[in-house]
């Protein structure tokens, strides 16, 4: 076994596909990472900004979480009809696309690409920032980590779809599990208590109100708080990645995704204001995050709080999954319509859009390098993203059932349009809340990059109107082409080269670059080894051209020469024959020079239709 077959699996075949397809248990850990940990972020980012309310601030966690929560079951019942619509896949992308018209599709791509990016970066730096703060003597290495990590979430995701659910399954169920059991003992206490439960360890004390409730500092703590739905549409995007039947599978899945995060957060909410726990400012001397304060107020710090602890680290640190499973789908649905190159729709050795997961690795680690691994200023940028594809989706769902029509397609248009309006409403909230927070990048960054793909799809349909060609094979002007060889001494690479020559044209020019060492030699050795043997064989003999190079140079005396021949004959064909030794081991291109790929590459860039560059490649077996 080779060693890319151990690091990324052996390939598989096109027919292969169907096995790589995945039920609803790997479903739940690959498209539901990154929503489920959300609930280890979400309402820590509401509550922080509830802090200078003091107790008064944890009392609206629970309307607040409400809200959230009615939010995401008005866009779980929008997303099912999505999957049963658009069994293909039936992302925002593609929704908006087909009934919103072209522009909205590739808003809702655009918004969808930031948010992935951003999944991947903040997923990634929260999890090792917890860890840190678990272990501070680690802080120094926080970039090293948070880039470690990236790189090990890339190379499960190449070795394929079923492979990453495998890795994934029991960190996502273990953070499910521990929290659902803490939620679970916590209500029961709760029950006993009459409703004021004793924490079993001391909690911070509350700090002093600095502020009144307002209206204002309501819908920031709801906007962070939004956080919390991010990754919810990722099944819609990935209803192809399951076995049959695929709409009941990602139906399902996304039923039990929905379902566990909104038990999470209502029972996060509801404990929060039980046990009377308010967030700690990060940064600060005293941090612990608020799963912390809730899990060892519930159980204490005993090996439940350690092993609940550990999977949240994890779940946060891998939760940037979700983004590697599906921005590689929605680069190769945009990549299908020109809007994005080509080769991002292509399937690699593991039957993975490969190109698109190393797109978003690199994308994310530039982020990461450049933020230093602490990218706690690109969360607001977050439910921006997020929460105007599920407009467009949701709109655009609208307009799908305007135009199929049907039994139940007038609940079905209600249903959507109140999720367009909640949605729609809700990116408005963020966006003003958010915006000096840094919101405002994605006001710039969406229209960036509807320029970029308006202009690769401008340049396919350039390149289709040029190569397009309808009318038939013509048959005139079929006339053998001028064959320009060029030769640096003679030998079997030579040889091999001239008989090709041969096949296909009486008109040879060979041309050597003489750099002041003299020729005589080899024009003795063409006199003998080519001229001879081509008149005795009532050939035309292949014509020798000297080119004088005082200064010693090679190529550009040979480029410069085939563009004159080219320019003398306008009418015929040139051929440029390149012999080209090939090495049979990686040790074997520190003995030689890369003239010939050198040579090919300049006659490509300088050249024109009417210049063909041929290669002779000689294998070496030495």
């Amino acid at each position: 076994m080779s060693f890319l077959d151990l690091l990324l699996g052996k390939p598989l075949a096109s027919d292969e596909a169907r096995a790589e397809c995945i039920g609803v248990a790997a479903g739940i850990p690959i498209f539901g990472l990154d929503a489920l940990s959300s609930a280890a972020y979400g309402p820590e980012a509401a509550l922080t900004l509830l802090i200078p309310l003091g107790a008064a601030g944890i009392a609206y966690m629970v309307p607040i979480s409400a809200s959230i929560i009615i939010l995401l079951a008005i866009v779980y019942f929008s997303y099912r009809q999505t999957i049963q619509a658009y069994p293909g896949g039936g992302g925002s992308y593609t929704v908006a696309r087909q009934n919103l018209g072209v522009t909205a599709g590739l808003l809702a791509a655009a918004a969808l690409m930031i948010d992935y990016v951003l999944t991947v970066a903040v997923g990634i730096s929260a999890g090792v920032g917890a860890l840190v703060s678990a272990a501070p003597s680690l802080q120094s290495h926080t970039l090293s980590i948070c880039l470690g990590i990236l790189v090990l979430i890339t190379l499960i995701n190449l070795r394929g779809i079923r492979d990453a659910g495998l890795v994934f399954m029991a960190p996502t169920y273990l953070f499910a599990g521990t929290l659902l059991a803490a939620i679970l003992m916590g209500l029961f206490k709760t029950f006993l208590s009459g409703g004021h439960p004793m924490p079993a360890e001391p909690l911070p004390p509350i700090s002093r109100a600095a502020a009144l409730p307002s209206t204002w500092s309501i819908l920031q703590a709801f906007a962070s708080g939004c956080t919390a739905m991010t990754g919810v549409e990722a099944v819609s995007n990935g209803v192809k990645a399951f076995r049959e039947p695929v709409v009941a599978a990602a139906r399902r899945t996304l039923t039990i995704i929905i379902a566990l995060l909104m038990v999470l957060l209502a029972g996060i909410a509801y404990l929060v204001r039980a046990y009377g726990i308010q967030a700690t400012a990060p940064g600060r001397p005293g941090y612990q995050s608020v799963l912390s304060l809730l899990l060892a107020a519930v159980a204490g710090k005993g090996l439940f709080y350690y092993v609940a602890m550990a999977s949240i680290l994890i779940v946060l640190a891998l939760s940037a999954n979700t983004a590697f499973a599906d921005f590689p789908r929605l680069c190769r649905a945009i990549a299908q319509n020109n809007y994005l190159p080509h080769s991002l729709a292509t399937r690699g050795r593991r039957l993975v859009y490969t190109q698109g997961i190393l797109v978003l690795a690199v994308v994310a680690g530039l982020l990461l390098i450049v933020f230093g691994g602490i990218t706690d200023r690109l969360i607001p940028l977050y439910a921006v993203g997020a929460f105007l594809a599920f407009t467009l989706s949701q709109a655009g769902m609208v307009g799908h059932w305007r135009r199929v029509g049907g039994k139940g397609a007038t609940e079905s248009m209600l249903v959507n349009g109140l999720g367009a309006l909640a949605t729609g409403i809700t990116v408005i909230v963020v966006l003003v809340a958010k915006f000096v927070e840094g919101a405002w990048i994605t006001v710039l960054l969406i229209p960036a990059l509807l320029i970029a793909m308006g202009l690769v799809r401008r340049h396919y349909h350039a390149v289709f109107l040029e190569v397009r060609s309808p009318t038939p094979l013509e048959m005139d002007d079929v006339a053998p082409p001028l064959v320009i060889l060029p030769v640096q001494g003679w030998n079997r690479i030579v040889k091999k080269a001239l008989r090709f020559a041969l096949k296909i044209s009486p008109h040879i020019r060979a041309v050597h670059v003489d750099c002041g060492g003299g020729s005589e030699i080899f024009r003795d050795e063409w006199r003998r080894f080519v001229e001879q043997p081509a008149l005795a064989a009532d050939l035309a003999a292949p014509e020798l051209v000297v080119l004088p190079s005082p200064y010693r140079l090679i190529l550009g005396p040979i480029v410069d020469y085939v563009l004159e021949v080219e320019r003398a004959n306008p009418n015929q064909q040139i051929a440029v024959l390149i012999p080209e030794l090939v090495e049979r081991h990686w040790y074997h291109h520190l003995f030689h020079n890369k003239r010939a790929s050198v040579l090919k590459a300049l006659l490509l860039l300088r050249g024109n239709q009417h210049i063909i560059v041929i290669n002779v490649p000689w294998y070496l077996d030495t």
